[in-house]
């Protein structure tokens, strides 16, 4: 079939080759053994040996604290940030005479940060213990043996051994093993969705020396033990034994039935408990997925080392002089300092010992300068994160109406990362593509079928420049019939036509073929309404064709499978049953499937269908009669981006059937090791001289607004990588569709498919093969290479197969294949597996350097998701897999569109602008430290009152820059769009590079000059009260305070682009609180609150002199920051710059050519500014827009 399963149905009379490998002699002869030493007595779980083996309850909890080690654990989580340590010293250090200030100012703004951190997780952690409590507390129906009757019991309270009854729809509570069901031959149906991801059903079948026990009395006698495998996370794979009436019988994963799927279509079963709780398979599997860290965060912990350094230097500086200063006051035997009385000092002032006095105050100088790390960084960035991810999980323009599916951020931690992507790696099917299948065109009897073009058509013909002979694309269906799965329009076909068609008997056995071949299971409900059950949805798209030309597949049991047809003699519908004799399943290496049944004529017939180049090499020579047209038709099909399937059948004879059948009966029944090896030799006796009767072509529709969406993504400047399991020509051609490659895109392929390879592997020498697969490879790398350098103004795809893709990832030659691939603008690995997937994510990731974001949509995309940087998933047909292993979650690919240019683009400019604010804030207050103590002799005088420096951080500038990194735009949503290129800003990092951070550090250290220095220098000469007094030591403090509070606040009004009335409110209440602070902290008695005593109210406040400094040193300090933008905007405008420019000018004719102009010179810049591949890729999508104009 299309697509791998990762499990296969599994009927009464069905073989899976290679997917449910049953468990040999060798594997179960190592039970008792280590890793096989679990023991179940089976309904007796209150038996003393049972009780003995002290197995887990089936108590399951998902959460990260209990509440005994909340406290430690959470504590431990937030002591492991350096910053947090340094401070946690220093609030210990706070009770010595070491400290500068008191300890209760220190460890109570410590205290808020911690705690209000420690409350998040304990919120987030609650909301997942009420998720457990839920699941814990559910119902499930236990067998009592004293009543021998089933009586209800919660999750939680069920034991190993226990015999449990499961209902339809309803979850299994453990790992059990299944006994019996509703259905005669003990089978169940059951939907492993929160297990892999996938919705199709999977089929289980009891042993049959357990299906007796089908009802309460029946249980009551059984007894058996069960010795299997210990607790392990593997999902596919089960070896035990049970014994029973002393008989052993080997268990498979068929047997089992996992905790967290469901039953479905199936009255009851009945179970034995084999693990529960954390055990059992599903709970095995919860580990935590790996690990991320933006490249924000890691540049953002260099740049606290650094601030250490500069911590730690600062500090050296001042005990060097304080050093000196302290030397010097003994000079001759004279104190110099002599009103400090250093003759009645302690050892920290002793001028006697000026080297231990100098150390000490190193000591105190790296607790008052501590003010330089901000200590409510991390904290901050951690609300305004998750803040950003509701903003994104509520954004309607990402909400999918069709699928009630809106946008997820499944963690906050990776936001700004959404803004620095540098190659997107994607799946196809189901990613780009729907992996909704409809059968759109046949081929039967050499005769095409079906019409209308499908959008890859009509791309491919725009791109050959062809005259478009069949408009009408074929959703524009005149058809009345209209279903999911079928989009199939021609009037020699439907309603009952094909009975006229000259090969009419042809067309029957073709649809009779998609009718029976197949595991569906159809579910009735209503009247003339039938859904069908599915393992993929081309095998849906199969089944509804046939029942739409008129053969309907209505109903199946194990042994039957009933059709209704259209009777071509009489014109009506007839009900016709064909017995279910075997059925030869799908899998990866047969890419067919089988079944063998017979008619109600009493014919025995093989039917299959499977990829056209395993059916054509097995038939008959009088089979062959419709072969050629029918590749030709299969190859125009492929072109059209269809996936295709061959079709054809064959009749048995009786005696060679049943031959067949006993040793396919004994293979099956085998233990033994090669037993897979021998059934397949087995089906491939019989699947032989088939007879082709033509070809089906399902279509896996680009999903809307792919085209428009993977075209703005090049236009930002990102390179797309798709990763598929396509034919190359099929991946072509829907390459096409959806823009990866465009017009004008010279394409490069590498692939093995050559006339020297070919030969090579007809003589089989394995080793030579390889030796010249990878020379080939080798020789095609270095032409390409050479090619892209000579024509460096021209765009290129590479297409590349995963045959050669996994020669071209050699030790030798992986990094020329990764430098040729970087300089494309596209590049399509089609055949790719899973595995090959996630490599080229790691090496694209290391050998860039740069961001990766991965998105696909299956089970087979998850190893892709966690390797990359970021991992989108697609919520679509596939199942929740590739979502529960994903960072985000969207249910349209062309969502990631917004996502990355509009709530990356914000939110890289917010955390880069948000932590670049706080360095400049704390420096600034920081240095206005250092400098008074500079004044001061370098005593370790602190320059403010205690609770002054404790509340900076937390109370007077830390909302402000919350909002920034909440709120803040530089354009608004639909300029982000309108100019993808703006998206450049974050992958080329312009706003969190080294220049950008140590220039805002720079104008900290210059605000803080001119804060100090223009403060002493106005307050300490004149008189500051009316009544003559100078300014003391007090009104000093405040009225630096205060110039450093206005400026750092006013810096933040005018960093911000996007206003709310939130900005306002944090940014002038933040100034407002200060003086609130102020009033209040000033009444207090003076034994507390020390210097802040009135200082207000009586000296500063009916003081003009503090007025006027604050004004004339606010508006000193913002100066050089209005200065720099100025000259910026002017002469080197960023591009979001020039956008508010376009967008806030008048619009005029005059203007629009003035525009045009600067556009043209700043579009110009900017390309000499960009990456050269970025630069390329404008050029050419610009010159293909004015070829289609």
């Amino acid at each position: 079939m299309a697509r791998i399963r990762k499990r296969s149905i599994q009927l009464s009379k069905l073989c899976s080759f290679a997917c449910c490998r049953s468990s040999s002699q060798d594997e179960h002869a190592q039970i008792g053994q280590k890793g096989y030493s679990r023991v179940v007595y089976c309904n007796e779980p209150d038996s003393q040996e049972q009780i003995r083996l002290r197995y887990r309850g089936n108590y399951v909890s998902t959460t990260k604290y209990t509440a005994v080690n909340f406290l430690p654990k959470s504590l431990f989580e937030q002591f492991r940030r350096v910053a947090n340590i340094y401070f946690l010293v220093v609030a210990c250090v706070s009770f010595s005479p070491l400290a500068p200030y008191s300890a209760p100012s220190i460890i109570l703004p410590l205290v808020v940060v911690i705690g209000a951190t420690m409350a998040k997780e304990g919120v987030e952690d609650w909301r997942r213990n009420l998720q457990d409590i839920e699941a814990n507390n559910r119902k499930v129906e236990v067998y009592d043996k004293s009543s021998c009757s089933f009586r209800q019991t919660k999750w939680k309270d069920l034991r190993v051994g226990d015999l449990v009854k499961v209902c339809k729809d309803e979850y299994f509570p453990a790992d059990l093993l299944l006994l019996s069901s509703s259905y005669e031959d003990v089978v169940c149906y059951v939907e492993t969705m929160n297990l892999d991801g996938e919705t199709n059903l999977k089929l289980k079948h009891a042993l049959n020396v357990t299906s007796f026990y089908s009802s309460a009395e029946s249980l009551k006698e059984f007894r058996a033990v069960i010795k299997c495998e210990d607790p392990n996370e593997h999902l596919y794979s089960f070896i035990g034994t049970l014994y029973f009436d002393c008989q052993q019988y080997s268990l498979s994963p068929q047997q089992i039935l996992l905790r967290d799927s469901k039953l479905k279509n199936t009255e009851c079963i009945f179970g034995v408990v084999i693990f529960t709780g954390h055990d059992t398979k599903v709970m095995q599997n919860a580990t935590d997925p790996p690990s991320k860290r933006t490249k924000i965060e890691r540049r953002m912990d260099r740049i606290i080392y650094v601030l250490f350094s500069t911590l730690i230097l600062v500090s050296f500086i001042g005990s060097l002089f304080f050093g000196i200063e302290t030397n010097n006051d003994l000079s001759g035997g004279n104190y110099t300092r002599w009103y400090l009385r250093p003759d009645k000092t302690t050892v920290f002032f002793d001028p006697r010992r000026p080297a231990v006095a100098a150390f000490l105050h190193c000591l105190t100088g790296l607790m008052l300068y501590g003010y330089l790390i901000p200590i409510s960084l991390y904290v901050s960035i951690e609300i305004c994160k998750v803040l950003q991810s509701i903003f994104i999980n509520q954004d309607q323009a990402m909400y999918d109406e069709v699928m009630d599916r809106p946008a997820h951020a499944r963690t906050s931690n990776l936001n700004e990362e959404l803004g620095q992507v540098h190659t997107i790696l994607s799946d196809k099917t189901g990613t780009l593509t729907c992996n909704s299948m409809e059968f759109v065109k046949c081929s039967i009897a050499g005769t095409l079928y079906g019409r209308g073009m499908t959008e890859v058509e009509i791309a491919l013909a725009r791109k050959r420049g062809e005259q478009l002979t069949e408009q009408a694309p074929i959703d524009a269906s005149e058809s009345k019939k209209s279903f999911k799965g079928f989009n199939f329009r021609d009037e020699h076909i439907m309603d009952g036509k094909w009975v006229s068609e000259p090969q009419s008997d042809v067309i029957q056995k073709f649809f009779r073929v998609l009718a029976t071949c197949h595991t569906a299971v159809p579910e009735v409900m209503g009247p003339d309404e039938i859904m069908y059950e599915v393992e993929s949805p081309d095998e849906a798209a199969f089944v509804i064709a046939a029942r739409e030309v008129g053969f309907e597949f209505f109903a199946r049991n194990q042994t039957s499978i009933k059709l209704r047809e259209l009777d071509p003699t009489s014109g009506i519908r007839v009900d016709r049953v064909y017995e279910l004799l075997h059925v030869l399943e799908f899998s990866s290496a047969r890419k067919r499937m089988s079944v063998i049944v017979k008619n109600p004529e009493n014919q025995l017939l093989l039917l299959a269908k499977g990829a056209d180049s395993v059916i054509f090499e097995r038939l008959s020579k009088e089979g062959r009669a419709y072969e050629e047209r029918t590749k030709e038709h299969i190859e125009k099909y492929s072109e059209a981006g269809l996936r295709t399937m061959a079709v054809a059948y064959r009749e048995l004879d009786n005696d060679e059937y049943k031959t067949w059948e006993q040793e396919f009966l004994k293979a099956k029944t085998s233990v033994s090791a090669d037993r897979d090896v021998l059934m397949d030799e087995l089906a491939c006796q019989i699947e032989r001289d088939l007879i082709l009767l033509g070809a089906t072509a399902v279509e896996d529709k680009l999903q809307k607004g792919v085209p428009g969406c993977i075209d703005k993504l090049a236009r930002a400047g990102i390179g797309i990588w798709v990763l598929t399991g396509d034919k190359r020509g099929t991946a072509i051609n829907i390459g096409y569709a959806c823009s990866l490659l465009r017009h004008g895109m010279k394409q490069i392929v590498i692939t093995l498919e050559l006339p020297e390879i070919l030969a090579q592997e007809k003589e089989g020498d394995k080793e030579a093969i390889a030796e010249a697969s990878l020379n080939s490879i080798k020789l095609q790398i270095l032409k390409a290479k050479s090619q892209v350098t000579e024509e460096s103004s021209t765009e290129f795809g590479l297409i590349i197969d995963g045959k050669s893709l996994t020669y071209a990832m050699d030790k030798n030659l992986v990094n020329s294949f990764m430098d040729l691939a970087m300089r494309c603008a596209t590049v399509i690995c089609c055949r790719s597996s899973p595995k090959q997937k996630a490599v080229i994510t790691r090496l694209v990731k290391s050998v860039t350097g740069r961001t990766t974001l991965a998105i696909g949509d299956g089970a087979n995309d998850v190893g892709m998701l966690q390797e990359a940087d970021i991992g989108v998933g697609i919520s679509g047909v596939e199942g929740m897999q590739a979502v529960m292993a994903s960072d985000f979650a969207i249910a349209q690919f062309r969502f990631l569109e917004r996502l990355l240019l509009v709530h990356g683009h914000w939110c890289y400019r917010r955390i880069s602008m948000m932590i670049c604010y706080f360095f400049y804030k704390n420096i600034t207050f920081g240095f206005t430290l250092f400098w008074f103590e500079a004044y001061t002799s370098f005593s370790g005088q602190p320059a403010y009152n205690d609770w002054y420096m404790s509340c900076y951080n937390v109370f007077f500038t830390s909302l402000p820059v919350i909002a920034l990194g909440v709120f803040d735009q530089d354009v608004s949503a639909r300029l982000c769009l309108k100019h993808p290129l703006l998206y450049q800003e974050g992958v080329r990092n312009i706003l969190f590079n080294w220049p950008r951070i140590l220039g805002w550090m720079f104008n900290g250290l210059l605000s803080s000059i001119i804060i100090y220095f223009l403060t002493t220098n106005s307050i300490t000469g004149p008189a500051f009260r009316k009544d003559g007094q100078v300014a003391d030591y007090s009104v000093l403090g405040v009225t630096m305070y205060t110039c450093v509070v206005w400026t750092v606040n006013c810096q933040m009004a005018l960093s911000i682009n996007y206003f709310t009335w939130i900005q306002h409110l944090f940014i002038w209440g933040s100034i407002a609180f200060w003086y609130i602070f102020l009033v209040v902290y000033g009444s207090i008695p003076p034994t507390l609150s020390t210097t802040a005593y009135k200082v207000l109210v009586e000296a500063c406040a009916p003081s003009i002199l503090y007025w006027l400094t604050t004004l004339l040193v606010v508006i000193a300090a913002l100066l050089p920051l209005l200065s720099y933008r100025a000259f910026q905007i002017r002469f080197q405008p960023m591009e979001h710059d020039r956008i508010q420019i376009q967008r806030r000018r008048p619009e005029s004719t005059e203007y629009d050519a003035t525009q045009r102009r600067l556009s043209e010179s700043s579009e110009a810049r900017t390309s000499s500014e960009l990456p050269s591949e970025v630069r390329i890729r404008i050029d050419n999508l610009k010159a293909s827009s004015k070829r289609k104009n």
